[in-house]
């Protein structure tokens, strides 16, 4: 996995994480209570950010292990080794990042709102948006994408068109 997947599969996570809601009242200077950060923290969990993320540790690990064995390919034994140790060690720095979500998420929500968005998540209609959105998500962007093709190819004939009326042509 390269840096660049790492980032696009970051992108992907934040862009999935942000359909919870996108409006939140402004949080006061001081940080989020306690009981926002765990209703923070159960939020991420319900909405699956928590497995969202877990490709970033073992991907990070091997896109920096990938970029020593091309100019060291007899030292790939050793480099996985080297990997497979700090799978293992570096395993629970995914609590990390679910915390740091989570104190995103209690910044941008106040814990009634954080409490209240747990509540839907836990109904039948909430946990169907749980289950659904992710298809959703995929068949809005494939559908965006088309149409952006479609559109791109209207635009195209379009300035052939009125750049032909100019005596020019493309």
């Amino acid at each position: 996995m390269t840096f660049r997947s790492l980032n696009r599969l970051a992108l992907v996570a934040a862009l999935a994480l942000g359909c919870v809601a996108m409006a939140g009242a402004a949080r006061a200077q001081q940080g989020p209570s306690p009981a926002a950060l765990a209703a923070a923290k159960e939020l991420v969990s319900l909405k699956g950010g928590a497995a969202m993320f877990d490709p970033l540790i073992p991907g990070v690990i091997e896109s920096v292990k990938n970029q020593f064995i091309p100019t060291n390919p007899q030292l790939t034994k050793p480099l996985n080794d080297v990997a497979a140790v700090l799978h293992k060690e570096y395993a629970a720095k995914r609590a990390e990042m679910l915390d740091l979500v989570s104190q995103i998420y209690a910044k941008h929500f106040t814990e009634q709102e954080l409490k209240d968005i747990v509540a839907f998540y836990r109904t039948p209609s909430g946990k169907k948006m749980i289950a659904q959105e992710p298809a959703a998500i995929k068949e809005s962007l494939d559908a965006a994408q088309q149409w952006a093709n479609d559109f791109s190819d209207v635009v195209l004939q379009r300035f052939r068109a009125e750049m032909q009326k100019k005596g020019f042509k493309l």
